[in-house]
Order: structure tokens, then sequence, then C-alpha cells
């Protein structure tokens, strides 16, 4: 992967804007960065665009679907005929709910933002996908989780949040497949058990870990990886 024109979702804070930093960092840095958050303004990634002119910040509510087109349009003013060689859809929520307490709007919510959005989005940016896939390597990464494996699901509950990364990793697959005859790959990726808001401080990994390791494995993506749900280090991870 050349990572010369990214977009990373949910880029406000986390493992979103992890990415942002590490790939700033990268020698050499994207040419163009796409970093998304719902609030157009955002004291890190301010920061960082303030140091860096190949970043730029879009506002981005993912559940508005009907903006995605004109999304699409401003991402096109920047990349111009670079097109976009690297989507990471990382933007995501977490609505932990049991038997007991799970509701219909918790389980429409959570494959809202985690499941839907990504495959719309995608579908949206599928034209500049295709300008960059002419030309380089060209990958979507859907960012999951390993609680999504119904292999690994011994515990049960969690019932948004679980089965809305299950859907999102046949998603992908699916994305995979039809999008093979356009040589854009297309993966599912498992962050780890990372320290974030979302993850608790008593996570197995940070973001600095989580991030260095799944652009690695971005990076080594083949024509053997896709559509697989693969864990941060690039190891495969049973659905």
């Amino acid at each position: 992967m050349s990572l010369k024109s990214v977009i990373v979702t949910g880029a406000n804070r986390g493992i979103g804007l992890e990415f942002v930093r590490q790939l700033l960092a990268a020698t050499p840095p994207p040419k163009h960065l796409i970093a998304t958050s719902r609030q157009a303004s955002n004291p890190e990634l301010d920061q960082l665009r303030a140091k860096n002119s190949a970043l730029h910040v879009l506002t981005l509510e993912v559940k508005n679907y009907e903006s995605f087109a004109e999304f699409a349009k401003q991402v096109e003013q920047i990349v111009g005929t670079d097109g976009v060689d690297t989507l990471i859809n990382n933007a995501g929520i977490l609505i932990n709910k049991d038997l007991q307490s799970v509701t219909a709007d918790d389980m429409i919510q959570n494959f809202e933002v985690n499941t839907v959005s990504p495959l719309i989005l995608t579908k949206a940016l599928l034209p500049l996908l295709k300008v960059s896939a002419a030309n380089r390597k060209t990958a979507v990464v859907n960012v999951t989780s390993k609680i999504g494996s119904i292999d690994d699901n011994t515990s049960g509950g969690i019932y948004p949040y679980r089965t809305s990364k299950t859907a999102l990793n046949m998603v992908s697959k699916c994305l995979a497949v039809d999008l093979k005859p356009a040589a854009i790959k297309v993966i599912a990726v498992h962050p780890g058990w990372v320290q974030t808001d979302m993850g608790g401080p008593n996570a197995l990994i940070n973001t600095q870990t989580s991030v260095s390791n799944m652009i690695d494995t971005i990076k080594s993506i083949n024509d053997s990886t896709l559509g697989d749900f693969l864990n941060y280090d690039g190891k495969p991870i049973p659905n």
C-alpha cells in the first residue's frame, strides 16, 4: 500500500486520532490525509492540521447517509485525480446490553453506525477508490472487533455491539468479492483490546501499539487476504 491518499473516519479520538498521528509521522506521510469528526472543530486535530498541510478535517455524521454524496464531493476537491487509495472505516459505537436489557432501538442504533455506515460510505466513495485502483494498490479497511467472531463467542450478551461487528465482517467479505474486479482490496481488522474510552483503562494494549501494527497489516494486504477477518498484527481470526 502506498498510503498516499487516505481517509480515516472517527478520527477525533482514540484509535482514529492515533491513525492520524502515525500517518503524519510516516516517511513519507500521505499526500492527502482526510480525518472525519462529528464536530467541526477538535483541539487535537486542529493542532495537527495547523502543522501539516496534508491533513484535512471534514465534518461527517456517519448516520446521516444523505450527506455522503456531498462528503464525496468534498473529498474529490481535495484529492483530485489521485483518488482515494485507503479508506479506513474506523467510526463506531459500543452499546453493551444483555438479553434482559437490550431493546430494538439499541440494536438498530449499533447497526446503523457500525454496519450500515461503512457500507454506504464505501459505496459513496467508490468512484474515487476506482480512480486510485487504476494506478496503485487500493484498499478499504473496516475496523471490526474479535467480539464479533461467532467462533469466539463463549460468553453471550453484548447483543447490539457484538452482532453489528459480525455483520460488518460479512459486509467486508461481500465487498471484497464485489470489488475484486475493480482491484479494490477489502479486509476487516480487529484493533485488539485497546486502552481508549471504548476499551477502558484495563485493556491490554495502547493505541500506539494497535495502530502501528494495523498500519503494517494494511501495507501487507494482498490477494490472499481479501475479505479476511484479521487481528491487528495480521493473524487471521475465525469468523
